[in-house]
């Protein structure tokens, strides 16, 4: 039995996961959380949050992430490829920075707006 804190809200329910039993979650509250530790044991998913390098901004880098969530195994390599890149201003929110990152069918979006400085 796996156990496992649900991170779906701040409640943080204490989860077991009966992998022999279907997968049947109890210590959950909600249904989210029912959903969140079957998930987790058979295709855990995250949302990546960094920030890139961005030239001729009012600040050096700018938040990004992605616009879905994307498996948790790709997670290196989806930060290596925005590693790589480097912005130049302007950029508004919601711009597409990587588009398909690492194949997963999911963008990297930008995550403010950023003026050009002249």
């Amino acid at each position: 039995m796996a156990e496992l804190i649900c991170i779906v809200c701040p409640k943080g329910c204490h989860l077991h996961v009966d992998e022999t039993n279907d997968y049947k979650v109890t210590g959950n509250d909600c249904r989210k959380g029912e959903i969140y530790g079957r998930n987790e044991l058979i295709n855990p998913v995250r949302t990546v949050t960094s920030t890139c390098k961005i030239k001729n901004g009012m600040l050096p880098r700018i938040p990004v992430k992605t616009s879905d969530t994307i498996p948790k195994g790709k997670m290196i390599e989806i930060m290596k490829e925005i590693n790589k890149i480097e912005l130049t201003a302007p950029v508004a929110l919601g711009d597409v920075i990587i588009s398909n990152v690492s194949g997963t069918g999911v963008d990297v979006i930008a995550c403010r707006n950023m003026e050009k400085i002249s």
